[in-house]
């Protein structure tokens, strides 16, 4: 049966999903952890936290689920030492520097690829296997089906059942960073998206980048079925109450229960709760925000829930042994599911003035449990005739040997993977006099001869270089400059690969990978791999740990500092965005497309401010990119940026002709002439 995994921000969360049946809990330490806003833990509750958990045989994950970067990276190795010393069960994380440190430090701790990796395909989740991670929380944004064909793979999947639900595919949103410094991809998301956004002109009290929380409670069992391993509850945000509320409807769920669908909905919900993505019925039904009417339903509901958790869930069953011998200390023993036995002597029996003790006055004083993790089973008694024992003793010695028991069954749950220290070697980076330009387009008309010959790389969509190969490249674009840029999300990577391998045998050599899974393609195809954005790359051992899995270079994460960048290693060339609409979103969900219909299509979304974000749209891919409003250009500051290899400027709407003008910039390192300009986080950072 799969695996109930419970989100646990606050020991009051941990003891409440404790009480209600998880198997499982995910926590995260006081650094890298993707909800910094939570309580979190201490080290000294972390270690409490793996005691608690393991007595009642609950594996714990910890979440070192940030990116990192190399001032920090000393500070993470710790991390992970100390949850080897203290026995965590694994470790979930979306750097590929924990990756490295686990591989070279400790290769026995388990690690599980975050859902920040945006996996979610067949070849992502076989790539994540090979790099070690022994399970893959994959994208939300995947139908029931698709989730099924991945449970075939050896690697196990995780799948998100209930909880909050993000406008933007996890790992790729840049919304909260760009506007207002706080990252997700570091825990501090400032959500945005919650806040007044329309996408009907003239109407500013929409929400239309909110959507509802997701529950797939009513389809566990035939997740359960499928073979998901973990069915994880998101909301390490959240009261303990709604830990509580939602492990139980799950557990019950996934056992053919009837639960409270009413009291969960009640506890925490956003207008509601939806399965769209599951169901692959998108649209204006998955869309909702906390309306006054949500916020007051929970108190109502409150204190049912605290009697779900009032007494502790019973998690083994017990079998007694007694020995009462005349001449002979009274012996108790009692023995778990696991065969795991402790045993306490008492005082020697005393001659039965009245009635002597037998089998069933025993299991009287024996199967008084009370508030413990553990029932009664059965009682195997050696028993002398004329004998008997206070019950004082008898409830003291009971008492005693479930204590015993829980410290063995801690030990017997507690695999602590042994840790060895272990130095990266960081190529000092080579500082860069002038970095090549690279250009991506969304159209090869953008492209005019001058461009051609001064771009080191041309970078297209896959649609792009399709029809350019069917109409007809122009004679002055050389194919071996060509860059397919693969779709972000793509719900049919056999498709994607089979138009890939056309274009490859077209002579096209270059693969800009948008996520984990091109990195195969590009492999299995022997193309030049180029790392994109949506790697998240900020530190040197991640730029390392590409440089293995065969990339030629990589671009740096724009979430990064000037002097962050000018640090990053020499294991491999990288370059920088330095100019373009830098993506904040990719969504599934359509805002335009929910709210007015594609025929009413503005192009555009508004905030409260009066912000216009442009809305690229590859429906074709099903899924849309949510465009910043003003215009990163850092051409006339590129002299800062010491070791970048190259510059990549990404076109959306541009004419050839604006184009040009723009890289003339660049190469002179003088302003633009836009008046809407931004210079991203190169110079103010995130929090």
């Amino acid at each position: 049966m799969s695996e109930i995994l419970a989100p646990c921000g606050s020991a009051q969360s941990l003891y409440a999903a404790l009480r209600t049946g998880c198997d499982a809990v995910y926590l995260g330490g006081e650094n890298f952890s993707a909800r910094q806003n939570a309580a979190n833990f201490s080290n000294a509750q972390l270690e409490k936290a793996v005691y608690d958990c393991h007595v009642r045989g609950v594996k714990v994950y910890q979440a070192i689920n940030t990116v990192v970067t190399d001032r920090q990276l000393e500070e993470l190795k710790s991390a992970v030492e100390f949850a080897c010393k203290i026995g965590i069960d694994g470790l979930i994380t979306q750097d590929l520097a924990l990756v490295a440190v686990v591989r070279e430090c400790c290769p026995d701790m388990e690690i599980h690829a975050s859902t920040q990796m945006t996996i979610h395909t067949k070849r992502g989740v076989m790539l994540a296997g090979e790099m070690g991670f022994s399970r893959v929380v994959v994208s939300r944004e995947l139908t029931g089906e698709i989730i099924k064909q991945l449970c075939k793979l050896p690697t196990e999947i995780e799948v998100f059942v209930h909880g909050a639900l993000c406008m933007s595919v996890s790992g790729q949103c840049y919304m909260s960073a760009v506007i207002g410094s706080r990252s997700a991809n570091r825990g501090l998301c400032a959500q945005a998206c919650r806040l007044p956004v329309s996408a009907v002109k003239g109407k500013s009290d929409r929400h239309d980048l909110s959507l509802k929380d997701m529950s797939y409670i009513e389809h566990i069992r035939e997740l359960s079925q499928m073979g998901v391993a973990s069915l994880k509850i998101e909301g390490r945000m959240k009261r303990p109450e709604y830990v509580a509320c939602a492990v139980d409807s799950v557990r019950k769920a996934l056992e053919g229960k009837p639960y409270d669908i009413n009291m969960l909905e009640s506890v925490f919900s956003r207008s509601g709760f939806t399965d769209g993505y599951y169901r692959s019925r998108t649209g204006a039904e998955m869309f909702g925000f906390r309306q006054k009417e949500d916020v007051l339903s929970s108190a109502e509901v409150l204190p049912a829930i605290h009697e779900l958790y009032r007494r502790e869930y019973k998690r083994s069953r017990i079998d007694f042994f007694v020995r009462m011998k005349k001449s002979q200390r009274l012996y108790i023993s009692a023995c778990d599911e696991n065969g795991v036995t402790v045993g306490r002597w008492g005082d020697f029996p005393q001659t039965a003035v009245k009635r002597p003790a037998d089998k069933e006055y025993l299991e009287k004083q024996l199967s008084k449990l009370g508030d413990t993790i553990y029932e009664f089973g059965s009682l195997t008694a050696e028993l002398d005739e004329g004998l008997m024992c206070p019950a004082s003793e008898l409830n003291a010695l009971r008492r005693e040997v479930c204590s015993d028991l829980d410290q063995k069954r801690y030990e017997y749950y507690t695999k602590k993977p042994a840790f060895t220290q272990a130095d990266f070697e960081i190529i000092k980076p080579q500082r860069v006099e002038n970095p090549a330009i690279r250009i991506s387009v969304t159209d090869l008309s953008q492209v005019s001869k001058a461009t051609a010959g001064k771009a080191e790389l041309i970078i297209c969509p896959l649609d792009t270089l399709e029809k350019g190969h069917t109409e007809g490249l122009p004679s002055y674009i050389a194919a071996d400059k060509l860059a397919v840029e693969m779709p972000r999300f793509t719900f049919d990577e056999e498709r994607d690969f089979a138009r890939l391998k056309v274009l490859r045998e077209q002579g096209i050599n270059h693969i800009v990978c948008t996520n984990y899974a091109h990195i195969s393609m590009g492999r299995e195809l022997g193309m030049i791999i180029h790392g994109g954005f949506g790697l998240n790359v900020t530190n040197s051992v991640a730029i390392g740990e590409l440089k293995r899995l065969g990339l030629s270079d990589c671009t740096a994460s724009f979430e990064l500092k000037v002097s962050q960048i000018n640090s990053l290693g020499g294991q491999l060339p990288f370059g920088i965005i330095g100019y373009g609409r830098l993506p904040l979103m990719l969504t599934v969900n359509c805002p335009i497309r929910q709210a007015a219909g594609c025929k009413n299509c503005t192009g555009c979304v508004r905030d409260r401010t009066g912000r216009v974000f442009p809305v690229k749209c590859s429906r074709e891919q099903g899924y849309v990119e949510i465009l910043n409003s003003d215009i990163l250009y850092i051409g006339d500051k590129l002299e800062e940026f010491k070791s970048a290899a190259f510059v990549q400027l990404d076109f959306y709407d541009e004419t050839a002709e604006q184009i040009d003008k723009i890289i003339t910039s660049v190469e002179n390192r003088r302003s633009c002439g836009i008046s809407n300009i931004t210079r991203g986080l190169y110079f103010r950072g995130v929090l």
